[in-house]
């Protein structure tokens, strides 16, 4: 089925939303792997009729949708790292909707194309499937999605790819009951020459998304940004 984004007026996403295409990281510095996988950077505009297919309709799954929420932020100083972080462990997500055990927090310079690391080698993996429910290939429609919200300063995006992991593993054949997707199953996609396309959606200080990180390929970025920014992320 591929990534929804859930939104009302094409024009709520026009200013916020682009579309480029993704490569391997090849010498790129600061990878885990030359096969790892980044965004190409050849952003450009999402249309209208491209919107339009990323529509959910009324037999789209939750677990399958993107949706892009706003979350108001106490007042900060501009440097304040300690202040958002504490204000991230007192938050109540979207007014008590959201589950309030938050997973991690994660503070990003700006300029960077992808911005997950490996804490085991503090290199970036780039785009990616989370684990966190560990879900084998027939029932990993079931996994929890995550909440994110942008605390500032600065902004962030959401990089997404259009193919869920289950379509990218059918692809490739593997075994439908026993599989575990992950990560590598994108790598070995890219590096056959499959089609995938990447959505770069912007956020600003108290704009987050829900997303389902176990079944889209993603990952953050702070490409093109002036200021450095602190996400929250809880799972629901």
């Amino acid at each position: 089925m591929g990534i929804r984004l859930l939104f009302n007026q094409f024009s709520d996403i026009q200013e916020r939303v682009s579309v480029g295409g993704v490569r391997q990281a090849g010498n790129t510095p600061g990878y885990d792997s030359d096969v790892a996988i980044v965004p190409q950077e050849n952003w450009a505009a999402i249309g209208e009729d491209e919107a339009d297919r990323l529509r959910p309709d009324n037999t789209t799954p939750n677990s399958l949708v993107i949706e892009l929420v706003t979350q108001p932020l106490p007042m900060f100083v501009f440097d304040d790292l300690q202040g958002r972080l504490d204000a991230a462990t007192s938050l109540n997500p979207l007014e008590g909707n959201w589950p309030r055990r938050r997973l991690a927090c994660t503070a990003s310079h700006p300029g960077q194309l992808t911005t997950t690391e490996d804490p085991a080698t503090d290199r970036r993996i780039g785009l990616h499937i989370d684990n966190f429910d560990r879900r084998t290939y027939s029932d990993r429609h079931l996994s929890r999605r995550r909440l994110c919200l942008n605390l500032g300063p600065g902004t962030r995006y959401l990089l997404v790819d259009d193919r869920d992991i289950m379509e990218i593993c059918h692809v490739l054949g593997r075994d439908q009951e026993r599989h575990y997707p992950h990560t590598d199953d994108l790598r070995q996609y890219i590096a056959e020459g499959h089609p995938l396309r990447c959505l770069r959606i912007r956020l600003e200080p108290g704009q987050g998304y829900i997303a389902p990180t176990e079944l889209m390929p993603h990952d953050g970025s702070t490409s093109g940004a002036q200021m450095w920014s602190l996400a929250a992320f809880w799972l629901g």
